[in-house]
C-alpha cells in the first residue's frame, strides 16, 4: 500500500511548458487557453494517481491493470509532448514490454504525480483529492474485480480524507462502503452494488471490461446515495422532502423544520440545500434512493451544487438532538 504523503499548494510555477499557441487570438482567450491546458493537466494527473492508488490496493498488479494503464497513456496522447507526462508514457511503455517490474512502475508514476502537484501553482488540494478518489475507484475496477482487500483500503482512504465530506461524491461512497462494512462480511452482490455505483463516474477504457461489468449489473439500478453522518444547518436554509415517511407525516416534519429556522420546499431547485429521502419501506435504501427529485438532485451535485442527501432516519435524530 503506497502511503499518502501531505499534500501542500506550493506557490511555485508550473512545471509544465507553455504549448505553441495561435497569437492572432485576443490576449483574453489566450490566457484562458493555457489555463485550462495546466487545468485539464491536474485533473490528468490526479486521476493517474487514483488509478495508481486502486491497482496497488490488493498489493498485487495483474496484467489486465497495466492494460488500463496503457489506455490511459493513450486516450491522453495528446499531452505527450508535455512534461511530466512524457515521463508518464515511457515508464508505462516500459511496463507493459516488462522492461521494469509492475511493483516499480507503480512506485515511479505516483512519485511522478507527487512531485507534479507539489510543484503546481494551479493545483487545488480539494479539486485533486476528489479526481483521486475518482481514479482510485478507476483502479479498482481497472482488471473488472473488486477484492475484500481493496473495499477494506479504500474505507481506510476514505476515513483519512474525510475532510471530503458533503462532497460527491465521497460521502456517497463513504455511505455504500460502509453499509458494505456494517455485518462485517462482504458478498458477491454488495461487490456488484459497488461496481455499478463506481461505473457512473469511472470511464474505463477496456471496452471487454466495460461490457463485463454492464452485464454484471443491469439488475442494480444505483440512482443516488445518501450522505453517511450529515452535518446539518437548519438557520436560513432550504430542505425539500421526497418519498414516503416512515416515523412522521411530511407535514409534521415541515413544521420541526420551521420551528429550527429552515425552510422547507414542494420542489427541488438550485436553492435546495437539503433533500430529505423517505424509506418507503425499501430494505436497498442504504444503497439506492429512488425517484424524480433524488435523480434532480444528483444531477445537481454533479454540476457543482452542493445539495445533501439524507436519509429520513438520519434526518430524524439529528431534530431529536435538538431537542
Amino acid at each position: 500500500m503506497l502511503n499518502r504523503k501531505t499534500q501542500n499548494c506550493c506557490l511555485y510555477s508550473a512545471v509544465l511548458p507553455i504549448p505553441d499557441y495561435d497569437y492572432m487570438k485576443q490576449p483574453d482567450q489566450l490566457i484562458l487557453d493555457i489555463y485550462t491546458s495546466k487545468a485539464q493537466a491536474d485533473k490528468a494527473i490526479s486521476s493517474l494517481k487514483g488509478i495508481l492508488l486502486g491497482i496497488n490496493l490488493d498489493g498485487e498488479v495483474n496484467e489486465k491493470e497495466i492494460n488500463e494503464l496503457q489506455k490511459w497513456a493513450n486516450a491522453h496522447d495528446a499531452l505527450i509532448g508535455r512534461n511530466p507526462f512524457n515521463e508518464f508514457m515511457n515508464i508505462i511503455a516500459e511496463a507493459a514490454s516488462q522492461q521494469i517490474p509492475t511493483k516499480e512502475t507503480i512506485e515511479d508514476l505516483y512519485w511522478l504525480c507527487q512531485k507534479f502537484e507539489n510543484e503546481s501553482f494551479y493545483y487545488n488540494p480539494i479539486t485533486s483529492d476528489l479526481q483521486t478518489l475518482q481514479g482510485l475507484c478507476h483502479g479498482i475496477l481497472a482488471d473488472g474485480v473488486i477484492n475484500d482487500q481493496e473495499i477494506i483500503d479504500l474505507n481506510k482512504w476514505l476515513e483519512e480524507n474525510e475532510h471530503l465530506n458533503t462532497y460527491y461524491p465521497y460521502d456517497e461512497i463513504r455511505s455504500l462502503i460502509l453499509s458494505v462494512l456494517s455485518d462485517n462480511k462482504i458478498d458477491d452482490e454488495e461487490r456488484l452494488v459497488l461496481k455499478a455505483y463506481f461505473k457512473e463516474f469511472v470511464n474505463l477504457q477496456n471496452e471487454d471490461i466495460n461490457e463485463q461489468i454492464r452485464k454484471e449489473t443491469a439488475h442494480i439500478n444505483i440512482s443516488g446515495l445518501c450522505t453517511s453522518e450529515p452535518n446539518v444547518t437548519f438557520v436560513g436554509k432550504t430542505f425539500c422532502i421526497t418519498g414516503i415517511l416512515q416515523r412522521i407525516s411530511r407535514e409534521g416534519l415541515k413544521k420541526k423544520i420551521l420551528n429550527l429556522g429552515g425552510i422547507p420546499t414542494d420542489g427541488i431547485t438550485l436553492k435546495t440545500d437539503y433533500l430529505i429521502v423517505g424509506d418507503n419501506g425499501n430494505p436497498a435504501w442504504a444503497f439506492s434512493c429512488y425517484g424524480r427529485k433524488v435523480e434532480k438532485a444528483i444531477n445537481m451535485r454533479k454540476d457543482g451544487h452542493t445539495v445533501m442527501l439524507i436519509h429520513e432516519f438520519d434526518f430524524a435524530d439529528i431534530i431529536d438532538d435538538f431537542k
